[in-house]
């Protein structure tokens, strides 16, 4: 076995990928990904002594940019991760360094983690020894994946708040605390739980952060209609989820004769009133991140990924060359843009410089979206909400917040957006919306009947809204609101959500297309038992479940 790895929805044959990954992943990068995982695991070791030693100036952006790097379809370079383990190892003999020196004795300081070295020649010998499988029981691994993957998404949401200037030590202790953990071969089977339970209240914290980093610096979204055809000029589509970036994009193309256009996940830009002073921030072009092969040839201009999720393009595109990635995300052959130095903006120069020698892009769609229900604005709605839900004109809200991907069962989405009656409502972030949100679904009073919240860290708004529901008509547990849980589910991100639903008390959430394959038997059982987690099934089946 060159590889495993079972840590995204589209895990092959519903159980692992293991000769190459349907991401696009090589056995070589599959298994370096594994490696930097061992190795800041080794150097969570130091890091927490020295942290509970008082100590400051710790890696907390090493790990967190480490773990973001690792998520599905975010970095696919081999080079990149290779530099970063080359990096990991310096920076983990200097804590252990600095731990001797204050007599420091970290549990688990002699475990393979945190004492393996070799010369990068030799990384893929070592990258193969680490992986996924050498954890032999199942429950086990199981649990450790669960919450190495929910840490995989707190440290990308977390890292997008450290690019604002927004921090919260909490969260970097506990995944120095929760890497340790995963070293640890004498934990019960309930401890294990706990601390995914813990993941997933540090998940509700990295949202509330990124959420409070976001509107401070950009303001509070707004109901908004986002164009969805094209203007005459060159343009760059921008990609992901990193909102600094399309700001100090925006402001180094602004006057250059380039327009800015936004793709997938990073559509909910759109929203904010920061952004909307731009004259040149013309709107979305396309759809998910898994229809990027067609959509990038059309658009004729350069793209940018800020992060996940990347779509390795086949052998017969001609768009290549015109793809940039920058901060966590990488893939060989696309031109990198360097990390901000010294507090100065990323320098977007020579993707600028591109786009002007490029055609404006082909319109593939006309017309508008509607978006911008994050909690703020959903609040200011909110007499209009509840007197609906007083008066039944709003039956039920079902959050089918998430993940979209490229598989046939996930046309369930669609067609349950569909048959669901004209008296419900959908709550969507993530870019699971795009299953939907071009339907011609109605209002009920003037709400629409799709309420966009924005990327998937904008779940968090949900989370709010629901709690705020929960207040307004007295209701001593969230499950008794007349809310459903549909979601669905592709990578690392989704998989913290769910998390934080878990911490939040939220039960019977049905998540599909399917079940995560690292999750056992047994684990799954115990999800299952405890929250009332459920797979999906026939869309006919499901709407009567709901609406019983």
């Amino acid at each position: 076995m060159s590889m495993f790895c079972f840590q995204c929805q589209e895990a092959a044959k519903g159980t692992g990928c293991t000769i190459k990954g349907v991401c696009g992943k090589t056995d070589e990068v599959a298994n370096l990904q594994d490696l930097l995982i061992h190795t800041i695991k080794g150097i969570a070791v130091f890091s927490k002594a020295l942290r509970e030693a008082g100590e400051s100036n710790l890696p907390d952006r090493l790990i967190i940019e480490s773990l973001f790097m690792t998520i599905t379809n975010a970095n696919f370079d081999e080079e990149a991760i290779s530099n970063r383990i080359t990096e990991a190892l310096a920076i983990r003999k200097e804590l252990k360094k600095r731990a001797d020196l204050l007599g420091l004795t970290p549990e688990f300081a002699s475990v393979d983690a945190a004492t393996w070295f070799s010369e990068p020649a030799l990384y893929n010998l070592k990258a193969g020894k680490v992986g996924v499988m050498n954890t032999a029981n199942e429950d086990v691994r199981s649990l450790r994946e669960l919450l190495v993957y929910g840490m995989k998404g707190a440290a990308a949401y977390t890292e997008h708040a450290c690019n604002l200037g927004f921090e919260d030590e909490a969260i970097y202790a506990f995944l120095e605390k929760g890497l340790v953990a995963t070293l640890n071969d004498n934990l019960s089977a309930d401890e294990q739980v706990g601390l995914v339970m813990e993941c997933g209240k540090i998940g509700v914290a990295a949202m509330a952060l990124l959420d409070k980093a976001n509107t401070t610096r950009y303001g509070n979204p707004e109901i908004t209609r986002v164009n969805i055809g094209v203007g005459s000029r060159p343009g760059i589509l921008i990609s992901g989820h990193d909102l600094k970036d399309i700001e100090e994009l925006l402001a180094q193309t602004e006057g250059t004769g380039v327009d800015i256009y936004t793709h997938s996940e990073m559509l909910p830009a759109n929203y904010y009133p920061a952004f909307k002073r731009y004259k040149h921030f013309i709107g979305n072009y396309g759809n998910a991140w898994w229809k990027q092969n067609e959509e990038f040839e059309s658009f004729n201009g350069p793209v940018l990924f800020t992060t996940n999720c990347i779509v390795p393009p086949k052998a017969s595109s001609t768009y290549a060359e015109r793809v940039y990635t920058t901060g966590a995300s990488g893939y060989p052959g696309f031109a990198h843009i360097a990390d901000r130095t010294a507090g100065k903006p990323k320098d977007f120069s020579v993707i600028i410089e591109h786009a002007k020698r490029c055609a404006p892009p082909v319109e593939i769609e006309k017309g508008e979206i509607v978006g911008g229900f994050a909690h703020a604005q959903v609040f200011a709605l909110a007499d209009k909400v509840v007197d609906a839900v007083k008066s039944g004109a709003i039956r039920k809200f079902f959050v089918m917040a998430g993940c979209d991907g490229r598989m046939k069962n996930r046309d369930y989405y669609t067609e349950f957006a569909e048959k669901l009656p004209g008296d419900t409502v959908i709550l969507t972030a993530g870019c699971a919306k795009y299953r939907y949100n071009k339907l011609a679904l109605g209002d009920i009073g003037g709400i629409p009947r799709v309420l966009d919240a924005g990327q998937c860290n904008d779940s968090y708004s949900l989370v709010v809204i629901a709690m705020k529901l929960k207040e307004v008509f007295q209701l001593y547990d969230i499950n008794d609101l007349p809310i459903a849980y549909n979601i669905a589910w592709y990578e690392q991100k989704a998989v913290i959500v769910l998390l934080a639903l878990l911490y939040l008390g939220v039960k019977n959430i049905h998540l599909g297309p399917t079940l995560p394959a690292f999750l056992s038997p047994n684990v799954a059982t115990v999800l299952v038992n405890t929250f009332g987690i459920a797979p999906i099934g026939s869309v006919d089946d499901d709407m009567k479940l709901f609406l019983n």
